[in-house]
């Protein structure tokens, strides 16, 4: 039989390699409105999964959605915002 200590190492990460780093961490921030209305998104959809939706359903779905449209939409125009070194003038 083979030992797979020798292995280990390779497999196994090490304590700075399991921390998000610092711009991991910005990312998530910069995600998070996205995240968030998602969320509710499938908050409201999970709640009319075993009934019939009614129409305070179909609105809270109906929110849910444009939220997360809007949250995407905001996050395209921040994203189309940053200047990229280097680019055209």
């Amino acid at each position: 039989m083979k030992s797979i200590a020798a292995l280990q190492a390779s497999v196994t990460a090490t304590p700075s390699e399991r921390e998000p780093s610092d711009a991991e961490l910005d990312e998530i921030e910069t995600e998070s409105p996205l995240i968030l209305a998602d969320v509710a998104l499938l908050d409201a959809q999970i709640m009319t999964i075993d009934r019939t939706p009614t129409e305070l359903d179909q609105q809270r779905i109906r929110r849910a959605r444009r939220r997360v449209l809007a949250a995407r939409r905001d996050l395209a125009n921040r994203a189309a915002n940053l200047t990229v070194p280097g680019g055209a003038a």
